[in-house]
């Protein structure tokens, strides 16, 4: 195989980018061969700006039976991602999904087993990952050379969006529609970074606060504190709500303190590791020495192209993944953890129930009023 053909199930926003950035050759040896949706504007959207070679198709089910593709990507909305990379996966085609890996953890469970039982690719778009700035992180992290970790603190506010926003689809930000609010649209990356770089805490303690800044039926202002196994601790602060808003990662090791905001990485490093600092120096308000450091990093950003070389690498010669999609597990258990911390009001250790959650999200599923774009309201099992 010389190149991968490739078939987009779901032409929306980002499916419609991923189509132009590899009509444009932005991707190495990955072509272009279908897309399919629901939505016959979107196809003739398709229609109107791909190459006429590109086969249209109104349902992804049947892009992938025609056998036409060697890969397909995963740009529907979030309750769907699971069904069809099941469905790929099952008739042998590469697949790889845009974030989050699902709605809830049962379901996405599922999709990791039959993907367990594949020699099939399966990726997820966690195009953050390529940002230097947290592969640089990343690597010194797992360089021990910053010691264990003590603290996280992550306020990421600059979400904002108006209510037309909001307005703009029936469906968006609702229980049976999306599947949640800004945990689970805006911040599946920065969940995905975060138990990328500082690893799963083990209780998680959370207030949603749901409708607080918009008129929706989901959270848009989220604070949530975390423990970790090693006695760590965190605090994740998110919200649609704020302007001009903040996007700042401040990490606390015993080597000192790393802060990353407006694309770079600063290192406050001490001269002595301070579990060892405290313990044998004798003035009781000394402070360990320090020094002020900018980390260098490569400068690379590839961001979802950087995702699509590697799935394309990786299916034409074995080259790495940025993300396993069987690692979208992990954010998006975060995200539920949350959830049910707040709809329980109390502290959720994980690994959770699963059960548990989904029949909290069913209830709020059933009183849902999303809609889809005919104005026709879903069933309670978020179904299109």
């Amino acid at each position: 195989m010389k190149e991968v053909k490739l078939g987009i199930i779901g032409i929306g926003g980002m499916g419609s980018n991923h189509a132009m950035s590899i009509v444009k050759g932005e991707v190495p040896h990955l072509r272009l061969t279908a897309v399919a949706d629901i939505r016959p504007e979107r196809l003739s959207w398709a229609e109107e700006h791909l190459p006429a070679e590109v086969k249209r198709y109104g349902d992804g089910h049947d892009l992938i039976d025609a056998g036409e593709c060697d890969a397909v990507l995963i740009a529907t909305p979030h309750y769907l991602h699971p069904e069809y990379v099941i469905y790929a996966l099952q008739h042998d085609t590469h697949v790889i999904s845009e974030k989050p890996a699902g709605v809830y953890t049962k379901q996405v469970r599922e999709m990791n087993e039959v993907a367990a039982r594949s020699d099939k690719t399966f990726a997820i778009m966690f195009n953050q990952r390529t940002n230097c700035v947290y592969r640089k992180l990343h690597e010194m992290i797992g360089s021990g050379e910053l010691g264990a970790m003590k603290r996280v603190n992550w306020i990421i506010t600059d979400w904002y969006r108006t209510q037309s926003y909001y307005d703009a689809a029936g469906w968006k930000a609702t229980w049976a529609g999306e599947g949640g609010g800004v945990l689970l649209n805006q911040c599946p990356h920065q969940l995905d970074l975060l138990q990328w770089l500082c690893g799963m805490p083990v209780k998680v303690r959370a207030f949603c606060h749901e409708a607080k800044w918009h008129d929706i039926e989901v959270e848009d202002d989220v604070t949530a504190y975390l423990e970790f196994g090693n006695g760590a601790t965190g605090v994740f602060v998110t919200t649609t709500g704020d302007a001009p808003g903040t996007n700042r990662l401040e990490l606390t090791f015993e080597m000192g303190k790393i802060v990353c905001e407006n694309g770079k990485l600063f290192f406050d490093k001490l001269k002595v590791n301070e579990r060892e600092f405290c313990r044998t120096e004798q003035n009781g308000f000394a402070k360990p020495e320090m020094e002020h450091l900018e980390i260098e990093t490569d400068g690379r950003n590839e961001q979802h192209v950087g995702v699509l070389k590697a799935f394309t690498e990786h299916i034409l010669n074995g080259a790495p993944l940025v993300a396993g999609g069987e690692e979208g597990i992990n954010g998006l258990m975060l995200s539920n953890a949350m959830y049910l911390s707040s709809w329980l009001d109390r502290t959720v250790e994980l690994p959770f129930d699963e059960e548990l959650f989904l029949q909290e999200l069913d209830k709020r599923r059933a009183s849902s009023k999303a809609k889809d774009d005919k104005g026709i309201v879903f069933d309670t099992k978020g179904t299109y």
